[in-house]
């Protein structure tokens, strides 16, 4: 399927996260990505503050240099209890599933830094990031950063939500030189997808996760 004619259904239903159909060889063009922020900065954002700010990193040194502590990261995820291959062990149906999700984690993980385009959003906000109303701050970057993966699978553009590297948060915002009020919400890489079109992920009933005017 074409996905310049995928309907909003069918690109809300099928933007996956894609670990290894990420063509690593092709580039992406700047025009590309500039144009899916430019639709990213249409999201909400508290009391219309805008404070989203997006590290677009194509530098083959930098990439490398994120890349390295990324699979640190992974490393460590993989052979944590909580590891996507190690959930879900009594249901064989989920199980199947997780492994599957488990081995594209340590994919990416090795090639990361090969990736042609990692985007980083951020949330600039001056002082402490408190504990009180946390989701009003990172609900004003996580939209844009979203729609932003959205407007990339409309482009034959693969993406993944990635937060593992904020193991290394400080080692990667020396790398790139963030300011100190610049927080790092999550690593998105971006390239041209290979393989055939997305399906729908399968997912949990409706009715096991509504809860209707009370739980």
């Amino acid at each position: 399927m074409d996905p310049a004619t995928l309907t909003p259904d069918e690109l809300l239903s099928t933007t996956r996260s894609v670990r290894k159909r990420l063509d690593l060889t092709r580039p992406v063009p700047r025009e590309l990505v500039d144009e899916c922020l430019t639709l990213a900065m249409q999201a909400p954002s508290g009391s219309n503050r805008q404070t989203w700010q997006f590290v677009v990193v194509t530098d083959e040194d930098l990439r490398r240099q994120i890349g390295e502590y990324y699979q640190l990261a992974v490393q460590n995820y993989l052979v944590g209890s909580g590891a996507a291959g190690k959930l879900f062990a009594d249901d064989p149906g989920r199980s199947e599933m997780q492994q599957r999700v488990h081995d594209s984690v340590a994919y990416l993980g090795d090639h990361m830094g090969e990736v042609p385009v990692l985007l980083i959003p951020c949330l600039q906000f001056s002082g402490p990031l408190r504990a009180v109303n946390q989701s009003g701050l990172w609900g004003s970057v996580i939209p844009a950063a979203w729609s932003y993966m959205l407007a990339a699978r409309a482009r034959g553009l693969g993406t993944a939500w990635t937060t593992l590297h904020m193991q290394y948060e400080r080692e990667v915002a020396e790398v790139l030189g963030l300011p100190d009020d610049v927080h790092q919400a999550a690593l998105i890489p971006t390239a041209y997808y290979t393989g055939e079109t997305f399906r729908p992920a399968r997912r949990q009933p409706l009715e096991s996760v509504v809860h209707r005017d009370r739980w």
